[in-house]
């Protein structure tokens, strides 16, 4: 039913087991999913990218049906840079050394620290509907708080926030997923499902907490360091986001001017009409961006 035609397999890293789907012909493309997702986020455009490029979706560690490894003393197994190299070995093992890629949410995180670390393998990269963490924690506002308040709850210590998400894990994820007046109308029903599956798994809830620790913790120390450093990212960036959601209407001065404080090659930035769920809601749209930014770049 989903990504029809797509192979799917699970590819070991050195960190941990990782659920790729791989489909399509032409220059390597890989998607990376955000919060509480899976690779099936990207499934309503996915096949027709597939249609230009080899097209690799995976399940970020700790999510989906991938592996939910121990996130260790300083939740480092859940870092922006380790979630990134399990992606950096996907790609190598499915035989590709550069590639494009685009991430949304979590996933737009793990590709900006790619970026950082290894930017002669990213060849393109498209940013979907965040800002930096370092100028999000530095920035906080009321405005901000109120609307995306899961990123100070699931960074309290272990096990306060998972006993709470695990106690009626549906209800939470349909109420954290329906912040806006569309509700879940423009989520497949049966995507939803796939969702609360993953999100009734203990593991897989505990994993996401690490997951946004690390964010806090480790996350925030490396791109300080960067940031003080001087240190931007240089690969060519497409920045996307919903005009409605957190980002679009929380984000002072506008994302693509916060930006500007963190890369140095930024080809386009725009806000999509819809919130922040762009290839849920606004598939159509974020189809013709990222086809007419990655089709622009010189990998064959």
């Amino acid at each position: 039913m989903f990504f029809a035609g797509f192979e799917k397999s699970e590819i070991k890293t050195s960190g941990a087991r990782i659920v790729t789907l791989k489909g399509g012909k032409g220059p390597p493309l890989l998607l990376l999913h955000g919060n509480p997702f899976s690779h099936l986020s990207w499934q309503k455009f996915a096949p027709r990218l597939a249609q230009e490029f080899t097209v690799v979706a995976t399940d970020l560690r700790g999510y989906g049906d991938s592996e939910k490894v121990p996130g260790g003393d300083n939740h480092e197994n859940y870092s922006f840079r380790a979630m990134g190299q399990d992606q950096f070995e996907v790609m190598e093992k499915l035989g590709f050394d550069r590639f494009y890629c685009a991430g949304h949410d979590r996933g737009a995180r793990v590709l900006h620290r790619m970026c950082m670390d290894n930017p002669a393998k990213i060849a393109r990269a498209a940013i979907l509907d965040i800002i930096p963490q370092h100028h999000l924690y530095n920035n906080m506002t009321k405005a901000w708080g109120t609307f995306s308040w899961h990123w100070l709850f699931m960074i309290q210590p272990y096990d306060f926030p998972e006993r709470l998400m695990s106690a009626e894990p549906d209800f939470f994820i349909e109420k954290k997923l329906a912040k806006t007046k569309q509700g879940l109308s423009f989520f497949d029903p049966a995507a939803i499902t796939e969702y609360k599956r993953y999100f009734r798994n203990p593991a897989t809830v505990h994993a996401m907490c690490e997951d946004y620790r690390a964010c806090a913790g480790i996350d925030f120390d490396m791109d300080t360091k960067d940031f003080e450093a001087g240190r931007k990212n240089n690969v060519p960036l497409l920045l996307l986001w919903g005009a409605t959601g957190g980002v679009g209407r929380n984000s002072k001065p506008s994302p693509g001017e916060i930006w500007q404080r963190y890369a140095t090659d930024i080809r386009g930035a725009k806000a999509l009409p819809c919130g922040h769920y762009l290839s849920e809601e606004a598939p159509e749209e974020t189809y013709k961006e990222l086809r007419e930014f990655f089709a622009e770049g010189e990998l064959e």
